[in-house]
């Protein structure tokens, strides 16, 4: 002790006190004592001033020593007591004690006294220790509380057989839960935590043989089913005899920040495509141009050579061949161009459906008569602004591409439509503008192509032909023209089932207005509950917006065995089923008769790329029925599905 130890001494004897005085000397500790004669001063002091001992005669006038000690407990009740008497009997001095004295000093045996005072000194300091140590300890432990329980990042503590045993509001929150206390009331193995049981087991070998995992992504699954991606750090807890007592694990949900990056990646992957789809256009451009210089002179050289021999001339043979290459050159330029953006146009406001139509004669003579050609134009088609020619050309390239991509007899349709895009649907698809437009989509139900080869096919020069069979430029013809006339162009193809290449150009700027104006007619729902279907994430994550805008509940599924388990869940009643066609594993059709064995009645409105006649003629969909094609606006789908719900029979 740093300090002098305060002593209070009641005695009313100044004899005795003087003696107990002269004793406490004898401790080899600083120290001060207070004496007390008598009851007031004895209690005042008790007031005043805080002690470090406390020692008290057993009998005095007014006063006897239980109840000095009976005070002291009330006052000072963490100070050591010690009673010092001289005629104290031996059941008196047990009930001292009992009481709660430190100790018991005779008069007659004073010697004692110093040895008492040490130890009750020494017993006090470490009870006040201990005292501050459970003190500290509790402070540490409601600190920990706090943070446990306010930590935004997910903390959980689990028996090896995944029982949890604390969590805390973020983690439970992370699962899909209202609180931890209903998290941990579950039996480990009614909601599994990990998208994937090979992930938890790996956790388990690290903390097992390390007894800590550094941070990691692992893909887990809310109550729900549903997936997010957490960062996920782990430790072993072990006491000090080195045996397991729980895993401790932090979970920091970082879903958004993965879709993001994913987003982020897609988007400099479209960039990148279009700086080198216009590297290379530049590049097509300026090659194009010399060519084209070339082949005038070549042109015009081999005429001159005609004007100076005979006609029938055997070197006219040579000059016929010349010329027919040099045309087929020029073909070739003329399509460079295109792809550049550099050809020369005269764009005309026309109507589409009458540019098709006095295409389809030689459009019949290219694709081969093994191969049928429908017509499909769309009603009060309003006008675009295009270059009549180019019309022509990116008809001729399509049709030729669909013919080559038939093996045998086979079909190509065309279909014209118009549609309107707002800014959720192009949040999603960075390179469609808001507004109005009129498409014409290309269909044929050849070999189809894989995702791979999708990603390529408008890349200049890209051919799956084999040698001598094609350039490479029908398709990035297409596209040049496309962009060079404000549209875009969407191509869905998957192996065995055909393509589809549809074309948006931009309605002229007053039908367009008037096409806006229109959409505010559109019919909302009235809480009815839609399944939507759909295996492409951008698509459901856009229809799904559309119909909560629209005032409809959704119930989301990415593959059909996922759909018909959200069914046999679901315990109200579904209004309508929203299905996309082709879907792996199971089609739309199937997917509506496994659904209306479940939920008779339900009401189907199915949904493709594919234009609809080709999805009719393939056997997928049954005559009749309700058919959307893509890419469609939330007004679409509005009247639409008023259309469903309000007609007479189910899909």
């Amino acid at each position: 002790m740093n300090n002098p130890v305060l002593i209070l001494y009641l005695e009313d004897n100044p004899r005795d006190a003087e003696l107990v005085r002269d004793t406490l000397q004898q401790i080899a500790l600083p120290h001060l004592v207070r004496v007390a004669c008598d009851r007031g001063e004895y209690e005042a002091a008790l007031a005043q001033t805080r002690f470090d001992l406390i020692l008290s005669d057993n009998s005095l006038p007014d006063y006897d020593g239980m109840a000095a000690l009976a005070l002291a407990l009330t006052k000072q009740p963490d100070v050591p007591f010690i009673l010092i008497s001289g005629t104290l009997g031996e059941e008196q001095a047990v009930e001292c004690v009992v009481r709660g004295a430190t100790d018991l000093v005779l008069k007659q045996r004073l010697n004692r006294l110093v040895t008492a005072v040490l130890r009750a000194l020494t017993e006090a300091e470490e009870h006040r220790k201990r005292l501050r140590a459970e003190e500290e300890l509790r402070e540490s432990e409601i600190k920990y509380r706090n943070i446990f329980e306010n930590s935004l990042v997910g903390i959980s503590q689990a028996l090896p057989n995944g029982q949890l045993i604390r969590v805390n509001q973020a983690y439970a929150e992370m699962y899909g839960y209202a609180n931890a206390a209903e998290m941990m009331s579950e039996a480990p193995d009614v909601n599994p935590r990990y998208a994937n049981p090979d992930a938890r087991t790996e956790v388990l070998r690290i903390l097992d043989e390390t007894g800590i995992m550094s941070p990691r992504e692992i893909a887990l699954l809310r109550r729900d089913g549903s997936r997010f991606v957490a960062l996920v750090a782990a430790r072993a807890i072990r006491n000090a005899a080195g045996n397991l007592l729980c895993y401790q694990a932090e979970h920091l949900d970082i879903t958004e920040r993965k879709q993001a990056e994913t987003e982020k990646a897609k988007l400099e992957d479209q960039l990148r495509q279009a700086q080198k789809m216009e590297a290379v256009g530049r590049l097509a451009g300026g090659v194009a141009h010399d060519f084209n210089n070339l082949l005038m002179g070549i042109i015009g050289y081999t005429e001159l050579c005609r004007d100076k021999i005979p006609a029938d001339h055997p070197i006219q043979e040579y000059l016929d061949e010349i010329t027919s290459a040099a045309g087929r050159s020029t073909e070739i330029t003329r399509q460079l161009l295109a792809f550049a953006r550099k050809q020369t146009i005269a764009p005309k406001i026309l109507d589409l459906n009458d540019a098709v139509a006095g295409m389809l004669k030689l459009l019949r003579r290219i694709i081969g008569e093994d191969i049928k050609l429908t017509w499909r134009p769309g009603a009060a088609l309003r006008p675009v602004k295009l270059d009549p020619s180019q019309v022509d050309q990116i008809l001729a390239n399509l049709c030729v591409n669909s013919r080559d991509a038939i093996a045998g007899v086979g079909e190509v349709a065309l279909e014209t439509g118009s549609i309107a895009f707002d800014e959720k649907y192009c949040a999603v698809h960075p390179d469609v503008i808001p507004g109005a437009y009129v498409f014409l989509a290309v269909s044929d139900n050849g070999g189809g192509m894989d995702k791979e080869t999708l990603a390529q096919v408008f890349e200049p020069f890209f051919t799956t032909k084999g040698l001598g069979k094609g350039t490479g430029l029908g398709l990035a013809t297409v596209y040049g023209i496309v962009k060079q006339n404000n549209g875009f162009i969407h191509a869905t193809s998957e192996p065995g089932k055909g393509t589809t290449f549809t074309i948006y150009l931009p309605e002229i700027a007053a039908e367009a207005e008037a096409l806006v104006t229109c959409k505010t007619e559109a019919p909302r729902g009235r809480g009815e509950t839609i399944l939507l279907v759909e295996d492409e994430k951008s698509l459901r994550v856009t229809c799904g917006a559309f119909l909560e805008a629209l005032g409809y509940k959704v119930m989301a599924a990415e593959t059909p065995g996922e759909a018909l388990k959200l069914v046999a869940q679901h315990p109200g009643a579904i209004h309508v089923l929203l299905t996309d066609v082709v879907m792996p594993g199971m089609d739309g059709r199937q997917l509506a008769k496994r659904i209306g064995a479940i939920k008779p009645g339900v009401k189907v409105l199915f949904m493709s790329g594919y234009t609809s006649d080709v999805i009719a003629q393939r056997g997928v969909l049954d005559e009749g029925v309700m058919f959307l094609a893509k890419p469609f606006s939330r007004d679409d789908l509005a009247r639409k599905l008023r259309e469903v719900l309000e007609g007479s029979h189910p899909g």
